[in-house]
């Protein structure tokens, strides 16, 4: 999957041509450079589609500037016997997907430079903080040349859709939480006590109630059999005329705010509203991630691996794409920045933490995967404990959740790329007491 910065660099060769963009949400800038960095770009000042073009070129990001690009790029290539095509940009936002997809098509090597990397590189040349569309290209080609540059993954088929479906569940999550909190901020002014009865607010009896008497007046104006009804005519069985009563009583001594009822009924059937289309959507969204999910193979064995939901599998391929493309589960652990790394300089040596660098949202899953782990998984509980407890170098809880993570990476790269069975007994025979490191 990956490769050295010495494999990178052997990849521009005399016969190579360097492009740099400098990628923007309408028009791009681009400039041509060989494998010595001289620029073969500011000799094509001629006339090309009806434009002039001088040093760097300007394209928009549509179909008649993508042929414009591709056709500058054919005339140099055909002027200096270049054979291969090596394009460089900055990872934009989502400005670059259109122009990677097409380069994509076009046979063309991608390469994604980091944007840190070109702000610290762009005083090389002219020793100014400048920084314009037509300097960033040739910062950008440099860097390419000297193999500081990743190669984009760009997903396909089943792990193109599951990426898709999770970044929109991840947004959906998010608005989720922010009604709920609407929710509770409005019950915390106009029915304070109500939290008393219902812990879960959200849960089908509290939302019944909640759309029919949302306030403590409405709550004592039909009583507890009206309450009680509302749940019979549900067919609600978790709940009945005891927890009705309590209600009431809630209802009879609360100090909610009582200015305004009208609007507050209004706001509050619009939150549930909301709450509920969003609650839909993501079910919705996770029903479709299973059922792509379950065609991949051996989904089902990494299934059986207690405290791992079928949700948390799809996030994670939907996150690292066809596991086949990695040689080693320490590549995906690098993707989720749980690389460790430490600031150590003469005889001062700093702490050793995790890089940080990466797909955040794989590193977020990783964590909210491993604590249902420790609590309900027995193996996994057993390795935490020993990582807290052991006698050399022992671990506090957080850094042992990261130690956790890391070994279910191992253990469904294992499962997931060789198809095997999880093995339990194996998961325990790895926790070696008598030893400081886990297998």
């Amino acid at each position: 999957m990956n490769c050295t910065q010495n494999e990178k660099i052997s990849q521009v060769t005399e016969k190579t041509l360097v492009i740099g963009i400098d990628i923007a949400s309408e028009v791009h800038y681009a400039r041509a450079f060989d494998w010595r960095g001289i620029e073969l770009s500011s000799d094509t000042s001629e006339l090309i589609r009806g434009n002039r073009v001088k040093t760097a070129l300007r394209f928009t990001n549509d179909e008649d500037g993508f042929e414009r690009f591709i056709d500058w790029i054919t005339r140099i290539m055909n002027r200096h016997q270049k054979e291969k095509v090596i394009v460089g940009l900055e990872p934009t936002g989502h400005y670059w997907f259109n122009l990677a997809e097409r380069l994509k098509k076009e046979g063309m090597t991608l390469a994604l430079v980091n944007p840190y990397h070109v702000k610290c590189s762009k005083e090389l040349d002219d020793n100014l903080q400048t920084k314009t569309d037509q300097k960033d290209p040739k910062t950008i080609a440099g860097l390419v040349r000297d193999g500081r540059y990743l190669e984009p993954y760009i997903p396909e088929s089943i792990y193109a859709e599951l990426r898709e479906l999770c970044s929109y569940r991840e947004r959906l999550l998010k608005d989720e939480n922010s009604a709920k909190n609407q929710i509770h901020k409005w019950i915390a002014i106009h029915f304070p006590e109500y939290k008393k009865v219902f812990s879960n607010i959200t849960a089908i009896s509290s939302l019944a109630v909640l759309k029919q008497t949302p306030l403590p007046s409405d709550v004592k104006e039909i009583g507890a059999e009206g309450i009680n009804k509302i749940w019979r005519d549900m067919k609600l069985r978790a709940v009945g005329i005891k927890k009705a009563k309590s209600l009431c009583e809630a209802a009879e001594r609360s100090v909610g705010v009582t200015e305004g009822n009208d609007s507050a009924r209004i706001t509050i059937r619009m939150m549930l509203e909301t709450y509920e289309s969003v609650r839909a959507n993501l079910d919705a969204i996770e029903e479709r991630m299973k059922a792509l999910c379950r065609k991949i193979p051996a989904v089902e064995k990494a299934e059986k691996i207690k405290g791992v939901g079928i949700i948390t599998i799809a996030c994670f391929l939907a996150e690292i794409g066809d596991i086949s493309r990695f040689d080693s589960p320490k590549q995906i652990q690098k993707l989720a920045g749980l690389a460790l790394r430490e600031s150590s300089s003469g005889k001062s040596k700093g702490r050793t933490i995790i890089s940080k660098r990466g797909r955040p949202l794989l590193r977020k899953l990783l964590f909210q995967a491993a604590l249902p782990l420790v609590a309900k998984n027995e193996e996994f509980a057993e390795l935490h404990h020993y990582y807290t407890t052991r006698e050399k170098n022992p671990l506090k809880k957080k850094q042992s959740i990261i130690a956790v993570c890391c070994k279910l990476i191992r253990i469904l790269f294992v499962v997931l790329k060789n198809n095997v069975d999880y093995s339990p007994s194996k998961m325990k025979n790895d926790i070696k007491r008598n030893n400081t490191k886990i297998a």
